[in-house]
């Protein structure tokens, strides 16, 4: 483990991050082009990515579950950060031999045939070597990586410690992410990684899932030799998804393979229970006969109840074409931001599902989904802390199915998919059913008598809309504390750029201060003004 000494990781982390931030604040007052912008969103994703994979750790896993919050990160940060692997140099043998030994409490060759003593797979917190039985099984032995214990708190209280000065100094509106809540779901997801016997109980989780499934392998587990800190289970060879010379080999064609995929999946996304939240390459892979092995069951999520409910009332909402109704479902589910307006959200869905795939032809395809993520990103919308694995969870399994069948042939696989994962629901298909009935046009006189009954919904939705005139009041009022904040920022890079004797830290500090006091003082005159402007202000 990379600098394992707590002041000097912190050191570096936050020093990191006050740079950053004090950039941001630079870049916002002198109006930076937007060339200029991309340019330094590379860089600091560069630095972020390079200093990461420096300290190793758990700073890893951080800089993986930011890679996936393109709703949140401008896109050329997160382009640097995306291939921030989790592939680290592995332990020396004698350690890891010490960690199985004190957990099983005898020898290794008391306990296996033989082992190779090169880890297969080396990644921040685990590694896993290939072991042979004393019955000559071969399998799969994975080890908490030796060392971590000494860096887990350390990185724990710096990643706190960057979520509070996020929350306080990021130049993002007041309550766009709630980062409490984001630090809680990121330390419960390493912690379960941390405690292999978790992911011991999600492995045997899956397999009753997929007991009775002929498609799906899940390895089986020697759970007397198991512990929170040793996982053996069974050793699975498979070709890689990605690898399509080897797939055509084995016979195993594409679309099916995709089709597979999405059969497999699609459950775990809309139905109650777990789900498998990293199915990379290296995780999802496909025997000789063309069955689909799932490994690695670390990082997992789950599914609620009422989140699964939310999620196929959404889905019927939009067969039905009732987009008010689908905004609601966004809403309960936590998509939506508080102060969103719904109306918006009501006609970008309709202009997404009046979309035909036919239209394609002819056309640019990324210049079209361009112009699709920037309309996205500039809705009110966010992704609540306990879907951004199920979101990692799906972008991946997109990604392999891109790389299997050619883009226009997507949506014709989502549709079989989806009537599978229907028609395997029982009762449930007929609500659906009913949903998709509701939007033909014999339905139109219904639907004109309910509007009429929702007018008392639509004069409060007025009596909002009023509302929103203080929204310049509370605009103002944010930029002067954040001004004001970032001048105390700046007075402590300038304390401690002076104490480490980091001259250029300290320029830059100085040079900040003076440019968030005049912020300061511009904000506070636009205020006073706009409170001219409008005597009845909420202040």
């Amino acid at each position: 483990m990379k600098l394992k000494s707590r002041p000097k990781r912190m050191g570096k982390v936050l020093g990191l991050a006050i740079s950053i931030f004090i950039q941001i604040y630079w870049y916002k007052w002198t109006r930076k082009s937007e060339a200029q912008w991309t340019v330094l969103w590379e860089n600091s994703g560069k630095k972020v990515r390079d200093t990461l994979f420096e300290l190793e750790g758990l700073l890893i896993k951080a800089g993986q579950f930011l890679s996936i919050r393109a709703d949140l990160l401008p896109g050329p940060f997160i382009a640097q950060i995306r291939d921030l692997t989790d592939q680290v140099p592995s332990s020396e043998w004698a350690a890891v031999k010490n960690v199985l030994e004190r957990e099983w409490g005898c020898s290794v060759e008391n306990r296996l045939q033989q082992v190779e003593k090169k880890a297969v797979a080396s990644a921040s917190i685990g590694e896993v070597y290939k072991g042979l039985l004393k019955n000559g099984d071969e399998v799969a032995v994975k080890v908490r990586r030796p060392g971590i214990d000494s860096v887990v708190e350390t990185d724990f209280r710096i990643l706190r410690i960057l979520m509070w000065m996020a929350a306080r100094f990021a130049p993002v509106p007041k309550g766009f992410i709630d980062f409490p809540l984001l630090y809680g779901e990121l330390r419960q997801v390493i912690e379960q990684e941390l405690d292999l016997t978790s992911e011991k109980e999600t492995l045997l989780s899956f397999r009753e899932r997929f007991r009775e499934s002929g498609d799906v392998i899940i390895p089986d587990v020697h759970e007397e030799l198991c512990t929170d800190q040793v996982i053996v289970m069974e050793w699975l060879d498979g070709v890689k998804l990605s690898d399509a010379h080897a797939l055509a080999e084995a016979g195993i064609e594409s679309d099916d393979l995709a089709g597979r995929l999405l059969d497999v999946f699609l459950p775990q996304w809309l139905e109650p229970g777990l789900f498998h939240a990293d199915p990379h390459g290296g995780n999802v892979l496909v025997s000789e006969s063309g069955k689909i092995i799932l490994l690695d069951f670390g990082m997992y999520g789950e599914i609620s109840e009422r989140d699964a409910e939310a999620f196929q009332s959404l889905i019927g909402a939009l067969l039905a074409k009732d987009y008010k109704k689908a905004a609601l479902s966004l809403r309960e589910l936590g998509f939506l931001q508080k102060d969103a307006n719904s109306s918006v959200i009501e006609d970008v869905l309709a202009e997404l599902m009046s979309f035909k795939p036919a239209e394609l032809k002819g056309k640019d395809l990324l210049a079209i989904k361009l112009e699709l993520n920037r309309r996205i990103q500039s809705l009110p919308i966010q992704v609540p802390a306990r879907f951004i694995f199920l979101g990692r969870s799906f972008i991946t399994i997109e990604g392999t199915i891109r790389s299997l069948v050619p883009e226009e042939e997507l949506m014709g696989l989502m549709k079989p998919a989806f009537i599978n994962w229907i028609n395997s629901h029982g009762n449930r298909k007929w609500f659906f059913l009913w949903e998709w009935i509701q939007s033909h046009p014999f339905f139109s006189p219904l639907h004109l008598i309910t509007g009429f009954l929702k007018t008392p919904e639509k004069l409060q939705l007025i009596k909002e809309n009023e509302q929103r005139r203080h929204f310049h009041f509370t605009l103002y009022e944010n930029r002067k504390k954040q001004w004001f904040q970032l001048f105390l920022l700046s007075l402590a890079g300038s304390g401690a750029g002076l104490y480490g004797e980091h001259t250029l830290l300290m320029q830059i500090s100085i040079a900040t201060a003076a440019a968030s006091g005049a912020g300061l003082l511009y904000t506070g005159a636009k205020l006073r003004e706009w409170m001219n402007r409008w005597p009845n202000h909420p202040g």
